[in-house]
């Protein structure tokens, strides 16, 4: 996003944040994510609306009239608010617009989460799901395919951690493989990672080693590193033999890679050179 459209989503999450304060319960929130949802495909469905909620030229008062004739009545006072509150902020693109509906959407899925105190078991699933696809490319490959029906791959999703996962989980990721915003199954988890710690004022490390840690180990690795960053880390762990030892960090777009496999890799490249 360019700067504009950076100081639009800065300016609407508290906003939305001032739309869930309106629910006492998790109850409601996930047919809020829903409408929300489906506002945004109509925004990529209609590209003359979507130019037209979205037009930096045209006053707030015009653009906010214009939703409020198509979707009040059609959904709930809440997503309206949402909605209303996003186009009347300047974004630097139409496509800005509808990316912050949507991530407003997830917000709302990851609050739902918080008030069930689940907020750390959809990030621990959402981490693994990761790692499996990071495992398996032909898997990565059927999710983030266009040529696809969405249902088909929802379909597909379903099969895989159906029943499995916490409702959250597989509401925040059947959106992901359907929405044509989120092109990679895996940068969509990312973010998803990302926002989910965000609301707990987190950063996330993922680190990766070739044997589970003692919980002694994994303590003394999220001190050094909420150390080192400056601020509070969520580590998530996972497990990968092939990696033969050593651990793989990384946050955010930082990765620290001190595997023995690469560590390998590096001396034989060294000693053919």
């Amino acid at each position: 996003m360019q700067a504009a459209s950076r100081e639009a989503l800065a300016a609407l999450r508290p906003q939305v944040e001032s739309v869930l304060s309106r629910f006492s319960t998790s109850s409601g929130l996930s047919d809020l994510a829903a409408e929300l949802y489906a506002v945004a495909a109509l925004f990529e469905s209609q590209p003359r609306l979507r130019r037209s909620v979205a037009d930096p030229a045209a006053p707030v008062e015009a653009r906010a009239g214009l939703v409020r004739s198509l979707i009040e009545g059609k959904v709930s006072a809440s997503a309206l608010s949402v909605v209303t509150d996003a186009v009347s902020q300047r974004w630097s693109s139409p496509w800005d617009l509808l990316d912050a509906i949507e991530s407003a959407a997830d917000d709302v899925l990851l609050a739902a989460a918080e008030r069930d105190g689940a907020l750390d078991e959809v990030e621990d699933e959402l981490f693994r799901v990761e790692r499996t696809l990071d495992a398996q490319s032909d898997l990565t490959t059927l999710l983030d395919e266009q040529t696809a029906s969405a249902e088909r791959r929802q379909g597909l999703l379903e099969q895989i951690i159906g029943g499995k996962v916490n409702p959250a989980t597989l509401a925040l990721l059947k959106h992901a493989v359907a929405s044509r915003r989120k092109r990679s199954i895996v940068l969509a988890i990312d973010d998803l990672i990302e926002a989910a710690s965000a609301r707990r004022e987190r950063s996330v490390a993922r680190v990766v080693s070739a044997i589970p840690l003692t919980d002694q180990q994994q303590n003394a690795l999220a001190a050094k590193l909420t150390e080192v960053y400056g601020r509070s880390i969520d580590v998530r762990w996972a497990v990968d033999p092939q990696i033969r030892g050593g651990l793989i960090v990384r946050v955010g777009d930082e990765v620290i890679d001190g595997s023995v496999a690469t560590r390998l890799v590096q001396a034989r490249s060294g000693l053919s050179g």
